[in-house]
């Protein structure tokens, strides 16, 4: 019997290349495996499945991980208003660890002795596949064509062809890599520091004009209300990505670190994650402590960070998600927002544990919890160390 290899299958270039050479040139036994983190349609995974039985795959499943990605990642990025460098909502890079966790269970249903991905040498996703392989399946060897034989789309192409694969493997102009989470957007413009992505290259185009309003309810933290109606969490990321998208809310491009030291440039668009996350965060801002928001923001940017670099599996992340979650507990309400092409406006919030509206006072018109003597009493306990370090050091 040929032994079994799970290649982590896409339906692209590089991952089409492998189920040929795993079969010819290796002689396995070769099982397909798409792991869906909620970015294809039922008619895209299809497609994906007949062909990979035309490549010639033993069996082709697709994994849907959307709602174990959300339960075990999403959520706490929105409680840790996670957006890498300021600006990403690390949207592919925190797929990457699902999809290689559900690539893992899969080759161990199957008993594969191998398991196989596509991923270059270039980039970062190859560590993501690689690490999480080595701790989860340290039994089974990983096999990386692409990147070990350091092939060009050309080579490529020719080996299919010879092998008697006749398809359009015209390169796009843009690579595409979409799930629920936010799409990346890579072209020729991110290659440099001082070019930016056209129109053209982002999926979404703009199709409204003028404004919208729109209103988000959060219950303990996560999105439970879509203008005025009940909804599901993922339903709920579905319909603001779609509303959002409509005025190409969410673009922007992320300059970053690489796990291979590199820097580099990713386009993207992501209007879901951009509208929760910033309506959320304006929540916090009326329901957490000053405290609560430092520390929030200090784990939260180490959580974004360690989910970029493949930690997903350290265990200071669960730590981590223990604090974010119980930080959750009074980050419920509604959040105001207008929409306009390319851009949005927070108008406001309203919620039962907004600490504004605590009685005691409204900040630059009038108090109720201390008189003038009290605030001249406690400004001069608060100066004392300064006025020390002055009276001994000087200014």
């Amino acid at each position: 019997m040929k032994e079994k290899v799970v290649l982590a299958y896409s339906g692209g270039l590089d991952t089409s290349y492998c189920v040929k050479y795993l079969s010819e040139e290796l002689g396995l036994e070769v099982y397909t495996a798409l792991a869906n983190t909620g970015g294809f349609t039922e008619a895209e995974l299809k497609t994906v499945e007949k062909k990979a039985y035309a490549l010639g795959a033993k069996e082709h499943v697709n994994l849907d991980v959307t709602e174990d990605y959300y339960e075990k990642c999403i959520r706490y990025m929105v409680f840790g208003n996670v957006l890498r460098n300021k600006t990403y909502p690390v949207s592919v890079s925190s797929e990457r660890t699902f999809q290689a966790l559900a690539i893992v269970n899969y080759a161990k249903k199957v008993g594969a002795q191998y398991i196989a991905h596509g991923s270059t040498g270039a980039g970062n996703d190859q560590v993501r596949f690689d690490l999480c392989f080595a701790v989860f399946a340290p039994e089974m060897k990983v096999i990386t064509p692409t990147r070990d034989l350091r092939l060009s789309r050309e080579t490529e192409i020719g080996y299919l062809k010879a092998h008697g694969v006749h398809s359009d493997w015209k390169k796009m102009e843009y690579s595409v890599n979409k799930g629920i989470w936010g799409t990346s957007v890579g072209g020729k413009e991110t290659l440099h520091s001082n070019t930016n992505l056209p129109d053209k290259a982002y999926p979404s185009p703009l199709v409204k004009e003028g404004c919208e309003s729109l209103e988000l309810e959060f219950g303990q933290g996560e999105i439970v209300g879509v203008n005025g109606e009940k909804i599901s969490r993922i339903a709920a990321i579905r319909k603001i990505e779609e509303i959002g998208a409509a005025w190409a809310i969410g673009r922007d491009t992320h300059v970053g670190d690489t796990l291979v030291g590199i820097k580099g440039r990713v386009g993207f668009e992501a209007a879901a994650p951009m509208l929760i996350i910033k309506a959320h965060e304006l929540l916090e801002k009326h329901t957490l402590t000053k405290w609560q928001q430092y520390w929030k923001e200090q784990l939260g940017n180490w959580y974004g960070m360690f989910l970029h670099e493949a930690m997903y599996s350290e265990p200071v992340m669960r730590d981590i998600e223990r604090f974010l979650e119980n930080s959750q507990q009074k980050v419920s309400g509604k959040v105001f927002i207008r929409l306009r092409p390319y851009h949005f406006d927070l108008i406001g919030i309203e919620s039962e544990h907004d600490l504004m509206n605590s009685g005691f006072a409204e900040y630059g018109e009038m108090n109720k919890a201390w008189t003038a003597d009290d605030v001249k009493g406690f400004t001069k306990i608060l100066s004392m160390p300064l006025r020390i370090y002055n009276v001994v050091n000087g200014l």
